[in-house]
C-alpha cells in the first residue's frame, strides 16, 4: 500500500470524522497518519461495516484500528471514518513509543 493522502473533515462538522476519531476516541491525525503510512501494517474487511479496515502500531505505542473509505486510487486517498485502541495481535508484546505527542 502506497502512503495514502488523508482526508479529515473540518473540527467544527458535528458529522465529521475529526470530531469522532480526535475528540470523541482520543487518537490523533498523527497517529492515523502512523498506522495508515505504513505499508507493512494488515488490512482486511471490517466485520461490522465491510469496510476496510487497518491494524498497526503509532509512534505513541498504541495499537490502533481505523476504518476508512476509499476516495480515489490516484493519488490513493482514503477518509478516515473511526479509529480506536485495539488489543495487539497474540504474541507480540507492545510497542514503545518512539516519541512523544499529546494524546
Amino acid at each position: 500500500m502506497v502512503r495514502p493522502v488523508v482526508i479529515w473533515d473540518l473540527a467544527d462538522d458535528p458529522d465529521g470524522n475529526y470530531l469522532h476519531i480526535v475528540v470523541e476516541h482520543g487518537v490523533s491525525q498523527d497517529e492515523v497518519d502512523d498506522v495508515m503510512g505504513d505499508p507493512t501494517n494488515p488490512t482486511t474487511e471490517s466485520d461490522s461495516s465491510g469496510r476496510p479496515i487497518t491494524f498497526g502500531w503509532t509512534e505513541t505505542g498504541h495499537y490502533l484500528a481505523v476504518i476508512w473509505e476509499s476516495v480515489s486510487d490516484d493519488p490513493f486517498t482514503i477518509k478516515p471514518v473511526t479509529a480506536y485502541d485495539a488489543p495487539p495481535p497474540a504474541g507480540r508484546p507492545a510497542r514503545k513509543s518512539n516519541k512523544r505527542k499529546k494524546r
